[in-house]
């Protein structure tokens, strides 16, 4: 195992935070490749430079260490993603799988962790499904508007459309920043906006895109 350099020191009157530095030493060694399920406190205390006793002031337990981390994935995603008005348009649309993209980028070791806990940890797997139930609901009621209005089709299921947009989006997110690379982000994010534009929302073909 290679040495770390010592960490700096605050300046005087400007102490480090505990808090910050447990979060970003968890996600520095998710990103280099360590198991969630495998990393002790002891550990992450050491790799944060602050005393064991530090972690428990701060965290309960490594459950809402994680919550804590997902939050930062999840809740700027939410954000990004809601912003969008399908008045917005197809190239607003476009920028807005960038950023999620971009997001998901810094923080897949962190998604990789979700993925790893929730399935047996209750308090990790609540805070998942509260994150997609939200986005499944703002989702379902902006199609049913846009279904209401007239902007698309009448015969849409809305329920399977919103499966559609949720589920698949995320997979289809996570799979493609675990396996290409970020030079093809901006292609993906197009085709993804074209997915959602012409599929999903029922826009007429543009024959000059």
């Amino acid at each position: 195992m290679t040495s770390r350099a010592p960490r700096p020191k605050a300046p005087l009157g400007r102490p480090l935070s505990a808090e910050s530095d447990i979060l970003a030493a968890t996600q520095r060694l998710l990103v280099e490749g360590a198991s969630f399920t495998a990393l002790g406190v002891q550990q992450i205390t050491a790799e944060a430079g602050v005393a064991r006793s530090s972690f428990y002031i701060h965290f309960r337990d490594k459950a809402d260490l994680l919550v804590r981390l997902g939050a930062h994935l999840l809740t700027p995603t939410f954000d990004a993603a809601s912003a969008w008005r399908p008045s917005d348009g197809l190239e607003a649309l476009t920028e807005t799988f960038e950023r999620m993209l971009e997001i998901y980028r810094r923080h897949y070791a962190v998604r990789r962790a979700l993925s790893e806990i929730a399935p047996y940890e209750a308090a990790v797997g609540d805070f998942w499904n509260r994150e997609i139930t939200q986005f499944t609901e703002w989702t379902l009621a902006l199609l049913r508007t846009e279904q209401e209005e007239g902007r698309t089709s009448p015969d849409m299921d809305l329920p399977s459309a919103t499966q559609v947009i949720v589920t698949g989006g995320e997979q289809a997110i996570v799979g493609h920043v675990t396996t290409r690379p970020v030079a093809t982000d901006p292609v993906f994010a197009r085709e993804m906006a074209r997915i959602w534009w012409y599929g999903v929302y029922r826009r007429p073909a543009d024959p000059t895109a």
